[in-house]
């Protein structure tokens, strides 16, 4: 990629590989299978370019080349497959939420089970809430392959870092890449203990952001 407007120090490659990683990460933690899911970050230091998934490759076929750049309007910029069918739903993030360099869509079973139930996933575990800055709210079943989709999704997620889309998935949101995953895996391990809880009480010890006074992972 010689884009001229990229920032030089930028590493688009590296860039490109480290997607690829989390994406095959999210296959062996199990909150992906098949063609699932989607992951993007935004381009440091250049307005208004990303680096999505492609649209409708397996991740286990997937190389570092077949992530997509692509602007603000969803076009693609450089790259040789379509982006993502969900990308508008990420650029609608990036908009709306300009603290946000990395976002990750999954499909988790423990957080769809909750999201099927239509409850709020709880701050059962410390670094989910951490993570998240609170309960996961669950966002009503649209269909996800458009703007509108992407706005309501932010108006469910609020200033909140992760969201369930009932009947779907999960998509996570942080800083960095490293983050919006581990805030996956957080929301799906605490998706997973309250479900067990809930056999055993109806009263789960339940943490609150606000009361943490805590900000970093422990």
């Amino acid at each position: 990629m010689t884009e001229t407007t990229l920032q030089l120090d930028f590493d688009i490659d590296a860039a490109r590989q480290e997607i690829l990683d989390y994406c095959l990460r999210s296959m062996e933690y199990g909150l992906n299978f098949n063609t699932q899911g989607n992951i993007s970050i935004r381009v440091p230091g250049v307005e208004d370019r990303f680096l999505i998934t492609p649209t409708d490759l397996e991740y286990d076929k997937m190389s570092a080349e077949d992530i997509v750049l692509v602007n603000g309007d969803s076009e693609v910029i450089d790259g040789r497959l379509g982006p993502s069918s969900e990308v508008t739903v990420h650029m609608a993030v990036y908009r709306r939420r300009p603290d946000v360099n990395a976002i990750v869509h999954s499909e988790p079973v423990f957080s769809n089970v909750w999201g099927v139930v239509g409850s709020p996933i709880l701050g059962t575990l410390v670094n989910m809430v951490i993570y998240t800055k609170g309960d996961v709210p669950i966002m009503p079943f649209e269909l996800s392959n458009n703007t509108e989709f992407g706005e309501h999704m932010c108006d469910a997620m609020g200033d909140l870092n992760a969201v369930v889309w009932a009947n779907h998935g999960l998509l996570t949101v942080g800083p960095n890449l490293r983050d919006a995953f581990k805030t996956s895996v957080a929301v799906e391990s605490a998706a997973k203990v309250q479900a067990y809880a809930g056999a055993l009480t109806d009263t789960p010890i339940v943490l609150d952001y606000d009361t943490l006074g805590i900000t970093e992972s422990l």
